[in-house]
C-alpha cells in the first residue's frame, strides 16, 4: 500500500455552509493542518489576493506542511467569470484571472484546481459551440501552466450544480478529444455519490489522469460519518498508482477540528489496516 499525502481544505474565511474546515492566514492553516496529522492544504482564494510568499515558505518548512493546490471557483462565484462565457470581455477576465492563479500556484509549488470557473452551458445553447470554446480556452491555459509546471485539475460536479463535467466519464471523453496534455481529472467522492452509478468503475475510468482526489461522505460531512466504503476508494486509488494528494473537504460538522482530526484518522485507519501484512492463523 502506498504511502498516501493527505490535504485538508482552507481559505482566509468561509461560511459555515462551505466545505472548508481550515479558516485563517496561509500560514496558519499550514500550521494546523500539520497539526491535524495532514500533509498539505488547499487554498481557496481569490486570484488577485496579496501573499507573502516568503513568510509561507518559511512557515511550510517550519510545519513540514505545504500547499497542494490553489482552488479558483471564487473567480466565478465572487468575480461571475467564467470560459464559456458568450461575453468576449468577460472571458478575457476570467483568462487574466487564471493566468494570475497559475502564477500563484507557480509560487506556492503547487497545482490548480478548476471547478465552477470553466462555466455552464446556457439554457438552449448548442453544446459543441460551448465546449469548442471551453476547450479553446483551456489549450491556451494548458500550455501557460505547462511552461510553469503547474497542472491543471479539472473537477467533476455533479448535475444539480453545473451541467458540464458531471461524470468521470465525460471529463475523460473531453481530455482524450483535445490535445490538453496539461490538463487531469478531479474526482470528489460527495459528487460521485450522486452521479456516478459505479465509483469505483469512475476511477479506474480516468487511471493515469487523474490528478486530484476529494474525499466526503454521502451527507458531505467528514469520512467515516456515512455511508461510503472509503475502503474501496483507496484500494481503487491504489490499483490505479494514483501518486497525488487526497484532499478532505468535506463540511465543518460537528466542528471544523473534530471533523479533521476524524477524517484523517479514518482514512489513515483504513490506509494502515489495508497496508498490514495477511496473517493466516492455523485452526486448532
Amino acid at each position: 500500500m502506498r504511502n498516501w499525502k493527505f490535504a485538508i481544505s482552507s481559505a482566509d474565511e468561509a461560511p459555515a455552509t462551505a466545505p472548508i474546515l481550515l479558516q485563517g492566514s496561509v500560514e496558519h492553516n499550514l500550521q494546523m493542518a500539520a497539526q491535524y496529522g495532514y500533509d498539505a492544504i488547499e487554498i481557496h482564494t481569490r486570484e488577485d489576493v496579496e501573499m507573502d510568499y516568503q513568510t509561507i515558505t518559511a512557515a511550510s518548512t517550519c510545519f513540514g506542511s505545504r500547499v497542494a493546490a490553489v482552488v479558483t471557483g471564487r473567480l466565478n462565484t465572487e468575480g461571475k467569470c467564467s470560459l464559456m462565457a458568450d461575453e468576449p470581455y468577460i472571458v478575457a477576465s476570467t483568462m487574466d484571472g487564471m493566468r494570475q492563479y497559475i502564477d500563484m500556484a507557480q509560487k506556492l509549488g503547487a497545482d490548480i484546481v478548476i471547478g465552477w470557473v470553466k462555466g455552464n452551458i446556457p439554457q438552449g445553447g448548442k453544446r459543441e459551440k460551448y465546449m469548442a470554446r471551453l476547450a479553446k480556452n483551456l489549450q491556451i491555459l494548458n500550455d501557460y501552466a505547462k511552461e510553469r509546471d503547474v497542472k491543471i485539475n479539472i473537477e467533476v460536479i455533479n448535475r444539480y450544480e453545473v451541467n458540464v463535467f458531471t461524470t468521470a466519464d465525460e471529463i475523460m471523453e473531453f481530455l482524450e478529444q483535445y490535445p490538453l496534455d496539461n490538463c487531469y481529472a478531479h474526482l470528489d467522492t460527495f459528487h460521485m455519490g450522486v452521479d456516478e452509478c459505479d465509483p469505483v468503475g469512475a476511477i479506474y475510468r480516468c487511471g493515469k489522469r487523474l490528478g486530484y482526489f476529494h474525499l466526503a461522505d454521502n451527507s458531505r460531512r467528514y469520512p467515516g460519518s456515512g455511508q461510503f466504503d472509503f475502503r474501496k476508494i483507496l484500494q481503487a486509488l491504489d490499483d490505479i498508482g494514483y501518486e497525488g494528494y487526497l484532499s478532505v473537504e468535506c463540511f465543518p460538522f460537528p466542528t471544523p477540528e473534530i471533523a479533521a482530526t476524524r477524517a484523517i484518522t479514518h482514512l489513515k485507519d483504513i490506509a494502515q489496516d489495508m497496508s498490514a501484512p495477511y496473517r493466516c492463523e492455523a485452526s486448532a
